[in-house]
């Protein structure tokens, strides 16, 4: 810790000294949160009422040794929730320790974690320009991939489109990363295939008057399944929604598309995603892996519209519709994205849920794993209508209506968690949402918001197995951020 205040302290130093060789700027961001009744008052568990506070202060750097050259590190500092940071920890993902025991192998009570460090440069007297590190990768409005990753992405600007962006990452160096044989001695899990898992991805992007668009595509292997397990979901060291596939292979392709004319912004998007399991299971893990026959198939569609109503007032609204699995007993397997940092937002509670794991520090909404909820748009039709009202420059208050069902029936689940499939429903609930946010300076901004979930059947089957807990779940946030 003293040696990193010191760095920072010379890095402040050059940045006053050397304006035009370092740029450092960041964030502060703090939470205080109230949740209730997650779980919809299952009395099989103690009852979710919890109020906590996390903060993370956030430092990009930048060294810039030309305008063709420079390296980008992003550092999370401080990064914590209040009053966990010195508690024990589990090594486990099912076993005792700190309050954060389900994020185990994460940096939730680490005072230092570095998310991104690349190097950037373009290549002399050519169009392509090139980054390798530690980099982030995100395609369109980030529901199918969000996460940092190491490898090489390669631009080539303004031949084809705007820009033409090809990349590669490699994802997980199996169980041993100096090894690639398929038997290794086993790991602490009992895990024991070294094989590795790698991410190829290609963004085509342009522009024509107002209407901006992305093309892309990924293609996504992992080779260490001769363990039956794979990277995705069992290495992520984190709960996902029940009965998922386990993704040993994955190809995706995507539209991604804004549009702004005057008082109209639209934004929107489709995907289509396929791939393999090639882990024959014959149980469920827990509720862990749904039970296919190798095919996954699944889509997402996105459109989000805002209309300048008034000289103060915005309208606007959002449809959303996933994929689902209509069988995890049989048949193909649904899946609706790699892996994610949470960051694609629609509610409040339902789906809200940036992740300790990725980039936030703490369970939000529903699709937290200690939940476990549908995160993004997995198995989910929404319908939302909202308004944003701004009195004055610096204020404005947003109130949401939402409207959710699942695309596929949700199935009920026993106490020997299988699914139970003389129990289905499709109605996840409704939801109400609001946001103030006040901007007492240009940099600090303070907000207060939250929402309230009234759960239908198919959410009760989702989260407890069970319809006989319908209390609605809710939730108040306070936040300050502070952007320098």
């Amino acid at each position: 810790m003293k040696n990193l205040l010191i760095l920072i302290v010379l890095i402040c130093m050059l940045s006053v000294s050397y304006s035009a060789d370092f740029k450092l700027n960041g964030v502060y961001t703090a939470w205080a949160q109230s949740q209730h009744d997650f779980w919809f008052e299952n009395t099989n568990r103690p009852t979710y009422n919890d109020n906590y506070v996390v903060q993370m202060l956030r430092f990009n750097l930048q060294g810039i040794a030309s305008e063709n050259l420079k390296f980008v590190t992003r550092i999370d500092i401080a990064q914590g929730w209040w009053g966990v940071d010195n508690a024990l920890r589990s090594v486990q993902r099912t076993g005792t320790g700190g309050g954060s025991a389900l994020f185990d192998f994460k940096d939730t009570n680490f005072l230092v974690h570095v998310d991104q460090a690349f190097v950037d440069f373009k290549i002399p007297r050519t169009p392509l320009g090139a980054r390798i590190g530690r980099i982030g990768y995100g395609l369109g409005n980030k529901i199918m991939v969000d996460n940092n990753y190491e490898g090489i992405q390669i631009d080539l600007n303004k031949v084809v489109g705007e820009k033409v962006m090809l990349s590669w990452a490699r994802v997980s160096e199996g169980v041993d990363g100096t090894s690639d044989e398929e038997k290794v001695a086993p790991d602490q899990r009992g895990y024991t295939d070294a094989r590795d898992a790698d991410l190829l991805t290609l963004d085509f992007s342009n522009k024509a008057g107002n209407f901006q668009y992305n093309v892309y595509g990924l293609y996504y292997t992992d080779r260490s399944t001769a363990d039956s397990n794979a990277y995705v979901p069992d290495h992520l060291q984190y709960f996902r929604a029940r009965f998922s596939p386990q993704i040993t292979q994955l190809t995706a392709l995507g539209l991604a598309a804004n549009y702004k004319k005057d008082k109209l912004s639209v934004k929107g998007e489709v995907d289509y995603l396929m791939g393999k399991d090639d882990i024959n299971n014959t149980t469920y893990g827990g509720q862990m892996w749904d039970i296919n026959d190798g095919d996954l198939s699944g889509f997402n569609i996105y459109l989000n519209l805002n209309y300048a109503a008034a000289d103060k007032l915005d309208l606007g609204a959002v449809f959303g519709m996933g994929s689902g699995d209509d069988d995890p007993t049989k048949g193909k397997g649904n899946v609706n994205k790699l892996r994610t940092a949470g960051f694609f937002y629609i509610t409040e509670i339902w789906e809200d849920s940036i992740m300790p794991d990725e980039e936030g520090i703490t369970p939000q909404g529903l699709g937290a794993p200690n939940v476990r909820g549908y995160r993004e748009l997995e198995n989910t039709t929404i319908f939302q209508i909202n308004g944003t009202w701004k009195p004055f420059p610096s204020f404005s208050a947003f109130v949401s209506y939402n409207y959710i069902q699942a695309t596929q029936n949700v199935y009920a689940w026993d106490a020997q968690n299988n699914p139970d499939l003389s129990r289905s429903a499709k109605d996840l609930g409704q939801e109400i949402d609001f946001r103030f946010t006040y901007d007492m300076y240009k940099e600090l901004q303070f907000a207060f918001r939250g929402g309230y979930f009234m759960p239908g059947a198919a959410a009760g089957y989702l989260i407890n197995g069970t319809d006989t807990f319908d209390s609605p779940a809710w939730e108040l946030k306070g936040m300050v951020t502070f952007k320098f």
